[in-house]
């Protein structure tokens, strides 16, 4: 299977879905945000991933959140969707919706409720699900909602499947990457999920990274991505710590659907920062810290 291609230094969006006021998922000011941002020279789109809320999404709002996406994308970039699951057969189903509505690849997880007893369950769940896959995906590692990190061995035994186009790694440990990317071929993508770790991380070899806080500042990391290519290591460096690191640890604070919520609607690129129980908004004090923090990151551009 052959997947998207995305240059060195690419950023893209783990997208958020917008709620309307009945609660439901506002497909417009999806639609709305997402021409935005590739506008603003983003190098492709992640609907629900954890940002999006994927979890407390239904199997029919799924599809929606996923069709909208790639309409308003139009072809003009990549669509990589998030397509977690518990279950072998239910990963291999979202990305058959994925695939059904146009989408370039997915994004999966390790089992997000019963961590595996030993790495050969790791490697099990994974290859079983490469060999059915009817979409090419790339890996997620965030061991902070699944419960265990994927193991650099089980990384190098699935890189060279046909199914397994590369990484997106936000354990943020460092140690780890830099052994998963010795590990796998040239070929195997890697992205840095960790917003403040994406510069830093090219000391290692990531290829670019899928950043929550990309659609909220996407100057920022337009011009990071543009800085990376160029080896400007210099302009590289004050983003990072003048853009996107206070912004990201000020977020963190808050979690990060909410949060990019927040500083999503403050720049008007959705209308509504609501979001659905268990996760809950910042109080005032925290959305004023946040769009005060998001102000000063647009001035460091």
């Amino acid at each position: 299977m052959t997947g998207p291609e995305f240059r060195y230094g690419a950023v893209s969006p783990p997208i958020v879905t917008p709620f309307d006021t009945d609660g439901g998922v506002d497909v417009d000011a999806l639609a709305s945000h997402v021409d935005a941002l590739v506008d603003a020279g983003l190098d492709g789109m992640v609907p629900c991933g954890t940002t999006g809320e994927f979890a407390s999404l239904d199997d029919a709002e799924y599809r929606t959140v996923i069709e909208a996406v790639v309409e308003a994308v139009d072809g003009r970039v990549p669509v990589v969707a998030g397509a977690a699951d518990t279950a072998v057969a239910g990963v291999c189903d979202r990305l058959a919706v994925a695939r059904e509505v146009g989408a370039d690849a997915g994004l999966i997880t390790l089992p997000y409720f019963h961590t595996s007893t030993d790495l050969e369950g790791q490697l099990a769940f994974i290859e079983a699900v490469a060999d059915d896959a009817p979409l090419p995906f790339y890996l997620y590692d965030i061991p902070a909602t699944v419960g265990e990190a994927i193991d650099p061995d089980v990384v190098a035994d699935v890189a060279d499947h046909e199914s397994v186009l590369g990484l997106k790694d936000t354990s943020g440990d460092l140690t780890a990457l830099d052994a998963k990317i010795r590990a796998t071929p040239e070929s195997f993508t890697v992205f840095q999920g960790v917003d403040a770790q994406l510069y830093p991380s090219t000391s290692v070899g990531v290829d670019g990274g899928i950043n929550a806080l990309s659609q909220v500042i996407p100057e920022a990391f337009v011009a990071l991505g543009e800085a990376i290519r160029a080896g400007d290591d210099d302009r590289a460096l004050a983003l990072h710590r003048r853009a996107v690191a206070p912004l990201f640890a000020r977020c963190a604070e808050h979690g990060f659907a909410p949060a990019t919520k927040v500083a999503a609607a403050h720049r008007g690129f959705i209308p509504d920062p609501a979001v659905r129980p268990p996760l809950t908004l910042p109080d005032e004090a925290g959305r004023e810290a946040i769009a005060a923090d998001v102000d000063a990151a647009l001035d460091a551009v």
